[in-house]
């Protein structure tokens, strides 16, 4: 199911998702952890996206497994190998990462909402949306240049 479509491999495909929306994500997390005046007008940004993302990054996960396990890779090796070997060894710390990143985004919508949560509390979810939003650009930095470089070399 995450091989091909019409007879390309999906992974180069579907990987555009991910690279695009986990930056959105998370640059839109900061600004609503920072900004909460800009917070009516990203709300729904932010809780539509919260899901979006790991599922995105799980299907790009699924799809490159299934390009590796495809004819296409079984006599690669040396140097190029290790390219891929690298890449794939972004895909599980990238994917909790926003898993992470959905989760306290939706928290943070949540304990913004009302006063029945105090300014500590606030201060302390915001604190860790932003922490957490850092990591999830940093892996999909990592994952999106590792990529690359295995596709296209040095």
């Amino acid at each position: 199911m995450f091989d091909e479509i019409l007879g390309l491999p999906l992974h180069p495909l579907i990987i555009h998702v991910p690279v695009i929306l986990t930056p959105l994500l998370a640059v839109l997390a900061i600004v609503y952890a920072l900004a909460p005046r800009v917070r009516g007008v990203t709300t729904w940004a932010l809780v539509g996206l919260a899901p979006v993302v790991p599922l995105s990054v799980f299907a790009a996960r699924l799809s490159g497994e299934a390009l590796l396990a495809s004819s296409r890779f079984s006599s690669v090796g040396g140097e190029a190998a290790l390219r891929i070997a690298e890449h794939e060894s972004f895909s599980i710390p990238l994917l909790l990462a926003t898993l992470a990143l959905g989760l306290v985004s939706l928290g943070l919508v949540h304990v913004s909402r009302g006063d029945r949560f105090g300014r500590p509390v606030r201060l302390a979810v915001s604190g860790l949306t932003v922490v957490v939003a850092v990591v999830a650009l940093y892996y999909v930095v990592r994952a999106g240049h590792s990529g690359a470089t295995a596709a296209w070399g040095s």
